[in-house]
């Protein structure tokens, strides 16, 4: 067939768009059309066709739209950035990488998502390749305040790319620890009851100080070791 005479009708190319978001590959696109063709020389285009299209068109807009999308962010952070929670709580599922995210909260007290990545592991190394990356993207600002899980990878790489800002444990993960972490315990489910009024009910710094000793006191966890290691639950409340 002449190159002239093969074109790509306005359907054939939504077609072809859909599959490549969806992650169909190019040679099964095709092979799609063939079958609901009734053969190749039913159609009036080839493969070659079919993977020049999405070079040339749909990767392009995607390449726009991801310029479009790193601009928002760093337009966000401008705003939104004084603390932000670095989250990677999340694999993907096919090839088991890290996906990890980086969000604010607007004006209006909703996620605003300012970066993402997918990293192949969770070594200082690459936490550190990754915090740096992401200050040039967000034009060398530096957050005040950081929110990350207890990792201890993390928490150097923090340590060493942004010196200056305030680092805390998410208290989402630390509460989350409760249940196996305090299960020993006789009465576990009123301790756990209590420490979540005391953390979540304390609205300045000294009352959570005042609630967070009698609490230890109360339930005679004074010498208990994870609860005295995570010191950071009164640093949350000064964030």
């Amino acid at each position: 067939m002449l190159k002239q005479h093969r074109e790509l009708s306005m359907s054939i190319r939504r077609t072809i768009e859909n599959n490549e978001e969806a992650g169909i590959r190019p040679s099964k696109t095709y092979q799609s059309f063939v079958a609901a063709a009734g053969g190749h020389r039913e159609l009036n285009f080839i493969e070659k066709d079919v993977r020049n299209y999405i070079t040339r068109e749909v990767q392009n807009v995607s390449k726009q739209e991801d310029a479009k999308k790193f601009g928002k962010s760093r337009a966000a952070f401008e705003y939104f950035g004084d603390v932000i929670l670095f989250d990677t709580t999340h694999n993907t599922n096919r090839y088991s990488l890290v996906c990890g995210s980086f969000v604010g909260v607007n004006h209006h007290g909703q996620s605003t998502l300012l970066g993402c990545s997918l990293m192949k592991n969770e070594e200082i190394e690459s936490f550190k390749w990754l915090f740096q990356c992401w200050l040039c993207c967000m034009g060398e600002n530096v957050p005040k305040g950081f929110l990350i899980d207890q990792c201890a990878s993390m928490k150097r790489a923090l340590e060493a790319c942004m010196p200056t800002t305030i680092h805390r444990w998410c208290i989402w993960h630390i509460m989350k620890k409760i249940p196996s972490k305090l299960n020993g315990y006789k009465g576990h489910a009123e301790i756990e009851q209590e420490m979540t009024q005391v953390v979540w009910n304390s609205h300045s710094k000294d009352s959570f100080d005042s609630n967070w000793n009698d609490f230890l006191l109360n339930f005679r966890l004074v010498d208990n070791k994870w609860l005295l290691g995570n010191v950071c639950l009164k640093s949350t409340a000064e964030v």
